[in-house]
């Protein structure tokens, strides 16, 4: 039989409707209320603004090494805001912008990054799962998520997220092939911000695009400018309707940038030059966002300072309220707690131990 050709009939798209320039097409533009579009921006700037005043918190040493997401609001808040709360939000550890909207508190972000587990507590109605530092191991909760929603027949989907450098790990090829098999209501979000740690894009993959692997597992995928919120928001809320009629998963790509470092602990400096973080400071998410605003008339220098006076008083509130919360927090015997539904004598013991020892040490320090 002769050789002959397979036709695919999948095709990836590549999508922006407001450019770095601020040039929007308007053929493209969503139709999003006022209202929307005012919670959209107030939702990036507190991203942003909590941000930096974290960065400030960790080189003052009040709190310990986090990582920060400046650069990539648009490719988080676009997405989130197009679950409703009965879905499913299964981070990766960048998504603190996503995290706040679906309404963790900036409190317990504080507590976490001081080591208090009080700062990892969900609510127990809330569908968020907890921050996934291992990389690439929360897309295979979300597609157990997401397949158990579609075997029970409820109406929920499910949107998780993950980095450039996930899709190097098997994880992401398990779970997109197993979300596709069972056509499991999962949205991928893959934040392409060029750098997994010091390692560029061009090394993650031989791909042109990231979302053309979605081909390759039979789901949709697009890739997005992932600095422009309204093509993220457009691109999710297409795959959202997609899921929640049933016709399974999809691979987003948001190709966006980490303007600061991998983590407090980085120096992004030994990796990669000045010249190429200043190209994207250009493609700010939040100044093209605002612009486009300001061409609508819903945001005038007096409503932005207003908004930006609300963000930074509800910064400074949680940081206030989080540092006196840290003055009671912290009982050491609280290690021992949480690991066991029953505690094994063992470690009963080692329990006991740690009390005598601080009953008989009350207000000394020791030194190892």
């Amino acid at each position: 039989m002769p050789r002959s050709r397979i036709d695919i009939p999948e095709t990836i798209h590549y999508l922006s409707i407001l450019d770095e320039h601020g040039v929007l097409d308007t053929e493209l533009e969503p139709q999003i209320d006022d209202k929307t579009l005012i919670a959209l921006y107030s939702a990036m700037l507190l991203g942003r603004r909590f941000d930096e005043r974290m960065l400030d918190l960790q080189r003052q040493g009040r709190i310990g090494t986090f990582p920060p997401i400046k650069g990539q609001e648009a490719a988080q808040i676009g997405s989130i805001f197009q679950l409703k709360s009965t879905d499913w939000f299964v981070p990766a550890f960048r998504e603190t912008a996503a995290e706040i909207w679906r309404g963790r508190s900036l409190e317990s972000i504080l507590l976490y990054y001081n080591g208090f587990n009080e700062g990892t507590i969900i609510p127990a109605d809330q569908r968020d799962l907890p921050m996934a530092v291992p990389v690439g191991s929360q897309i295979l909760h979300a597609t157990g998520l997401g397949y158990a929603a579609r075997y029970r027949g409820t109406d929920e989907i499910v949107m998780t997220y993950f980095g450039d450098g996930a899709t190097s790990e098997g994880d992401f090829h398990e779970g997109l092939n197993c979300a596709a098999v069972y056509q499991a209501p999962v949205i991928f979000i893959c934040q392409n911000n060029q750098w997994a740690i010091s390692i560029p894009l061009k090394q993650q993959t031989h791909s042109a695009t990231i979302a053309q692997k979605a081909l390759a597992y039979g789901m949709p995928g697009i890739q997005v400018d992932g600095n422009d919120v309204l093509a993220v928001y457009t691109a999710a809320q297409e795959a959202a309707e997609r899921a929640r009629n049933g016709d399974g998963p999809t691979l987003i790509e948001c190709v966006t940038y980490r303007v600061m470092m991998h983590t407090t602990a980085d120096d992004p400096s030994r990796y990669r030059d000045d010249e190429e973080v200043e190209r994207w400071r250009q493609k700010d998410p939040l100044t093209r966002f605002a612009v486009y605003l300001q061409n609508k008339g819903l945001l005038d220098q007096s409503r932005e300072q207003e908004i930006e006076t609300e963000v930074l008083a509800k910064i400074q509130t949680a940081v206030d309220s989080a540092e006196k919360q840290m003055k009671t927090l912290g009982e050491p015997l609280d290690m021992f707690n949480h690991l066991y539904a029953k505690m094994p004598p063992s470690l009963q013991c080692q329990k006991e131990e740690v009390r005598q020892y601080l009953a008989n040490n009350t207000g000394e320090v020791h030194h190892g």
